[in-house]
């Protein structure tokens, strides 16, 4: 019995862990349309945050990356990764990058969740010229 209520109190912990931290899988939406574009797994290693794709909604799911360039070219989209090292600071994650397949282009990135709503991530994507575009993702439960 001790080991069973070890374990329920294990779990509810890990998910509350997960629900106010970035990990987890999250829905992109198009811009454009306002629709569901993908699925994207963000998640920790050697204390950095990577995002990749995993599920295409908009497209099919074996598209190619092709306006990717270097060794992402022509590559599945599906499993690409397109958030790279990003640093815990200051309550928001930054210093690193996002890929955008549509155009092969690569952005400077910074992602938090919204105040009061762990299940709304913003994800800043900067241009080198300081252009900066927001996106709201919502968490996939």
């Amino acid at each position: 019995m001790r080991n069973l209520l070890l374990f329920l109190f294990c779990s509810l912990v890990s998910h509350h862990l997960r629900s106010q931290s970035a990990l987890g899988v999250w829905q992109a939406i198009d811009e454009t349309t306002n629709e569901p574009r993908s699925h994207i797994e963000i998640y920790e290693k050697n204390g950095l945050l990577y995002g990749r794709i995993i599920k295409l909604l908009m497209h099919p799911a074996d598209s190619k990356c092709q306006k990717c360039n270097g060794d992402l070219k022509d590559k599945p989209v599906v499993g690409m990764l397109v958030i790279f090292g990003l640093t815990a600071i200051d309550g928001k994650w930054k210093e690193g990058d996002i890929l955008d397949p549509e155009n092969g282009n690569y952005y400077g990135c910074t992602i938090w969740l919204e105040p009061g709503h762990s299940d709304a991530l913003k994800v800043r994507g900067t241009h080198w010229t300081g252009i900066s575009r927001t996106q709201t993702w919502s968490r996939i439960k």
